[in-house]
């Protein structure tokens, strides 16, 4: 009986460390909206910031995704083409193409792709200005880190995720049409009503919301995972691992959660 008591006592305290930690991301992510929603916030000191970071995380890595991106788009249009007309369903090749691409596998790729790339460099950035005292420091001499360290990242972050995701998108619909069409401008018309089709205001707004969701959580849940780093210099991967688990079962939540909302 001790031992079941001992058992249950364990899994009730993982439990509500697990909780807390969750809340904290949350409490942190709502703390830095209502900073990036705040006008007087945005003074010269915050925008170089949030430019260095959409610097950093979209712009030098746009043509090594795009390429990435067109190879991948163009793989899998080619697949879905070919089923299609196997089955005897050609008609409906292109439209299948962009729903799988546009609609879901781009903004998940993308938020997967920046999160590798700019995610775990911000989750060891902080780390290290935490375990060596620079934000007690700042904080010490007046400077308010959530403003001018943390919510330029996130809005930095999100503003890179929506924009690298719109790019691969329209690019996919080029290379769909291309496929389906060839180089024949004829087809522009049918084109059009298909892309009327699939999207929707309620799929543009779905599609938005995704987007910034992911790129909310690339930067959020990396920084916060930093900020719980013990102050001992070789917890500082530990964090970064932690962070990254937890951030891509985000991403893969918000994504279930999507596709629940929309397909059921």
């Amino acid at each position: 009986m001790q031992a079941l008591i001992q058992f249950l006592t364990r899994v009730g305290e993982a439990a509500l460390g697990w909780l807390a930690a969750w809340g904290r991301i949350l409490t942190f992510g709502a703390h830095a909206l209502i900073e990036a929603a705040t006008p007087s916030a945005y003074n010269s000191a915050m925008r170089s910031v949030v430019m260095k970071q959409i610097y950093f995380t979209a712009w030098q890595i746009l043509p090594g995704f795009l390429v990435f991106a067109a190879l991948l788009s163009y793989v899998i249009i080619q697949i879905v083409v070919a089923t299609a007309r196997d089955f005897g369903l050609s008609e409906f090749a292109l439209e299948m193409s962009i729903r799988v691409l546009v609609l879901e596998l781009l903004p998940l790729l993308t938020a997967l792709f920046v999160a590798l790339r700019s995610g775990a460099a911000i989750n060891t950035e902080v780390a290290l200005m935490h375990i060596n005292n620079e934000l007690a420091a700042l904080q010490a001499s007046g400077v308010d880190p959530m403003r001018f360290e943390f919510t330029p990242r996130v809005i930095g972050g999100a503003v890179s995720v929506y924009s690298l995701t719109l790019l691969s998108c329209v690019l996919a619909s080029v290379l769909a049409y291309v496929a389906v069409y060839g180089l024949q401008p004829w087809a522009l018309g049918e084109f059009r009503h298909v892309i009327a089709k699939i999207f929707t205001p309620v799929a543009l707004i779905a599609l938005t919301l995704k987007s910034l969701a992911f790129g909310l959580a690339v930067t959020v849940i990396p920084m916060r995972a930093g900020l719980e780093a013990p102050r001992m210099l070789f917890f500082a991967p530990i964090a970064v691992l932690r962070g990254m688990v937890r951030l891509f079962f985000v991403l893969m939540l918000i994504e279930v959660a999507s596709l629940s909302l929309v397909y059921l």
